[in-house]
């Protein structure tokens, strides 16, 4: 059932956007129109892309796709030379308009305020790159960059992409074993980190984390710490430098001049084994798409500043540094937590620095819901152009919260959904059609996408049909597929129909043609035949005045062949048994209401919280495998691993 918008576009607002002016320029004024163009002719599409964006080359290619290797190997602009650094830094150097504007804004969590200009930056990253040289890092090898958002962080992946060499950002707040599987996968020759940074005034240290890490390792040459916090810490004589004692003046150091598709990032990702993925990008991949949703449907122009709260580590940290500088925009850096010392500090950021984009998670917004309207009441929120939403579905009630009550039904939530193996997003919410709540109004220009059922068959265009997402042709930042896995690579992704990429969403359209994501597909459920995604079950579980948040997941059941399992993180922790037993019962009748009482599920489990990752994802595969006693497969993603031994403690009780 479609729903109503609560956003639309004034005549005025769609003139003045990038995309639209762009697409008049191509002869359309409709979007679904453009959009059908940039699938039809994907070469096309991409070329005028990376024209329209500014992307130079330092030697022009030949052609702008080869697909003699298969879809699942597309060569995107083959024989050109490129460096992502020269987009992203230097070109704008060399304008007076841009060398002396912000590059980066970066505030900690003390509220110290710290900016960069273009031409601060590039003098920083040569006297980085410098450095590593003198070091013995030369094109092809990997560095491995453990560090918080701090300056430091983007100077380090600008002069190692500089000197043609690949980074490997990992998660903040990893523990040994997390970091030494990605140090060891990727061979890194040398890890850069900090000595720690705060939470809540809490120091959390890095170094001696990343120590153990390395215990057995032997491929690791250099360590390179920064003075954040200014703590002492334990220095291993001759592997170990400071970061200021790296810098070295001297002459700028040129860009090495870089095939399309080498390497430039690794990213790696939690499987459902053991072993992390590690995805392959490329000077001309994850930048350009980074840099194309962000500036043609983000709407990014040179004076904007955008902030995403996130981690490098994830995919939004590279995603806010290259769709910021390969726009000529402002990227501001935040360490810290965004309600610290209260939870005001998030709105104050915006009217504070200006912020035209924030980048949110459903979830930091229902944390900030109950804390009252006096927080961002009297901010100033004018400048903001949208606000990001990624990581996780929406459920309505804080979608609306944050549109009506914080953005005063003035600011546009731009939902935002794809992957680290896509650069960027699938879907969007453009700012050239109405916005529905939770919804996404498009899928972007260029990508592809269809709802597969189970027969390969396509549901799109079929109101409320539930299926795969897929997509039918390659893009720019599609992934170059994992490090040293090429077979693992099309197993996961090419494996299941010809030519096709399954991207492991379920999804469906209403009749206006708005995309819904309704879970990872491999979190599917399959009660008795009927198959549905957990968002669905879980959207209605937090309508609950006492849910603060839910978790879905499917177990064998012997008569229905599987039913639903759900675990709920209370808005109090206050009730006591008899209450909890009241509510349990309140829960499943809510469900079995809203669903049917064929859906209804087996079972609710009060838990002290969800398994997550940094950036708010809940891991629903990690919960069924705790519940069901399980290998949990890679964990190191998880913010909160203490939760699965609550969730194992809820199934042994009731065996």
């Amino acid at each position: 059932m479609s729903q109503q918008a609560v956003w639309k576009p004034s005549e005025e607002q769609m003139r003045n956007l990038r995309l639209y002016r762009w697409m008049q320029k191509h002869g359309y004024d409709d979007y679904d129109h453009f959009y059908h163009k940039s699938i039809e002719d994907i070469e096309w599409f991409w070329e005028e892309a990376i024209k329209e964006i500014g992307i130079e080359w330092f030697q022009p290619y030949s052609q702008p796709l080869d697909l003699s290797l298969g879809v699942q190997w597309p060569k995107w602009f083959v024989d050109g030379k490129i460096n992502v650094t020269h987009n992203a830094l230097d070109k704008w150097i060399f304008r007076n308009d841009t060398k002396k504007k912000p590059a980066i804004i970066y505030e900690n969590e003390s509220e110290t305020v710290t900016t960069i200009t273009y031409e601060d930056l590039e003098r920083e990253v040569s006297r980085f790159a410098r450095g590593l040289r003198s070091l013995g890092l030369q094109k092809g090898d990997t560095v491995v960059l453990f560090m918080p958002m701090v300056p430091e962080t983007v100077v380090a992946m600008l002069a190692i992409s500089r000197i043609g060499a690949i980074f490997t950002p990992v998660f903040s707040g990893y523990a040994p074993d997390a970091i030494s599987k990605r140090v060891e996968a990727a061979q890194a020759k040398c890890v850069i980190t900090a000595d720690g940074f705060t939470r809540r005034q809490k120091k959390i240290r890095m170094k001696p984390t990343l120590d153990q890490a390395l215990q057995d390792n032997e491929s690791v040459q250099h360590v390179l710490v920064v003075s954040n916090i200014k703590e002492e810490v334990p220095m291993h004589e001759g592997r170990d430098l400071l970061w200021e004692n790296v810098l070295q003046d001297g002459d700028p150091v040129p860009c090495e001049q870089m095939q399309s598709d080498d390497p430039f990032m690794l990213i790696y990702t939690s499987g459902t084994t053991s072993r992390p993925k590690g995805i392959i990008h490329t000077h001309s991949g994850f930048p350009v798409k980074a840099a194309f949703d962000a500036g043609m449907t983000m709407d990014v122009c040179q004076e904007d500043k955008m902030l995403w709260v996130t981690d490098m580590g994830w995919m939004m940290g590279p995603f806010l540094v290259y769709g910021t500088l390969l726009n000529g925009a402002t990227m501001v850096l935040l360490d810290g937590s965004p309600d610290y010392p209260d939870p005001g500090r998030l709105w104050r950021l915006v009217e504070k620095h200006q912020l035209t984009h924030i980048g949110i998670s459903p979830t930091l917004i229902r944390a900030l819901m109950p804390q009252g309207e006096k927080w961002y009441r009297d901010c100033d929120l004018s400048s903001l152009k949208l606000f990001g939403s990624t990581g996780e579905p929406w459920n309505p009630e804080p979608w609306l919260w944050l549109f009506n009550e914080v953005g005063k039904k003035n600011i546009p939530i731009y939902n935002y959904s794809g992957g680290t193996e896509i650069s960027g997003g699938i879907f969007g919410n453009v700012l050239l059609k109405p916005i529905v709540p939770t919804a996404f109004n498009v899928a972007l220009p260029g990508m592809h996408a269809d709802i597969l059922n189970p027969e390969g068959e396509s549901v799109l265009g079929l109101p409320e049909e539930v299926g795969e997402l897929v997509l039918k042709k390659p893009w720019v930042g599609m992934a170059h597929g994992f490090w040293q896995e090429p077979e693992r690579y099309e197993r996961t992704y090419w494996s299941r129909w010809p030519d096709t990429w399954v991207h492991g969403d379920w999804v469906k359209q209403d009749g206006e043609g708005h995309w819904y994501i309704t879970g990872r597909s491999d979190d599917t459920l399959n009660i008795a035949g009927k198959r549905m995604g957990p968002a669905e079950m879980e959207s209605i579980l937090v309508q609950h005045d006492s849910v603060k948040e839910a978790g879905t997941i499917g177990v064998p059941d012997e008569i229905k062949g599987e039913v639903a399992v759900c675990f709920v993180v209370l808005t109090s922790e206050d009730q006591v048994a008899p209450e909890k037993d009241e509510l349990r019962q309140e829960l499943k009748t809510l469900v079995g209401e809203k669903l049917g009482k064929a859906l209804r599920p087996k079972d609710v489990h009060f838990v002290s919280d969800l398994p997550k990752t940094r950036n708010a994802k809940v891991m629903r595969r990690v919960i069924r495998a705790a519940y069901l006693g399980e290998d949990l497969g890679d964990t190191s993603a998880l913010e909160n691993p203490d939760v699965l031994d609550e969730i194992n403690r809820v199934q042994s009780v009731n065996k």
